[in-house]
């Protein structure tokens, strides 16, 4: 896998991917105010913020998280680092934990990360 990533400045552990991601997960692709959520990848067991930069770092095709394991961690919150489920995101316009605001047009690529 090749391309940066980036560390929270406070040391936080979750190592976010993509070709240019800031501190709260928005990327060079979707850099609206809103736009602070990063996706488990688990063809690669790795965090990015979309699509297209899993496309542009990875050398692999992206894979949507199966059905089993919508029970597990799925979605990262750019803001506090949360995380949540795949039916705890879909199901939210916010962040359960800390209140930051998400991009109600995410909705609309959901197929693309988390199987029906």
């Amino acid at each position: 896998m090749t391309g940066s990533a980036v560390h929270d400045p406070v040391g936080d552990p979750v190592l976010v991917r993509g070709p240019a991601v800031d501190a709260e997960t928005r990327c060079i692709h979707y850099g609206s105010a809103l736009d602070v959520v990063a996706l488990r990848a688990p063809c690669c067991d790795a965090w990015y913020p979309c699509h297209l930069c899993h496309a542009a770092v990875a050398d692999h095709p992206l894979e949507v998280i199966p059905r089993t394991e919508h029970h597990l961690p799925a979605a990262l919150c750019g803001v506090c680092r949360a995380t949540m489920t795949v039916p705890e995101y879909l199901a939210a316009d916010s962040c359960p934990s800390c209140g930051a605001a998400f991009n109600p047009g995410c909705a609309a690529h959901a197929h693309l990360y988390f199987a029906p």
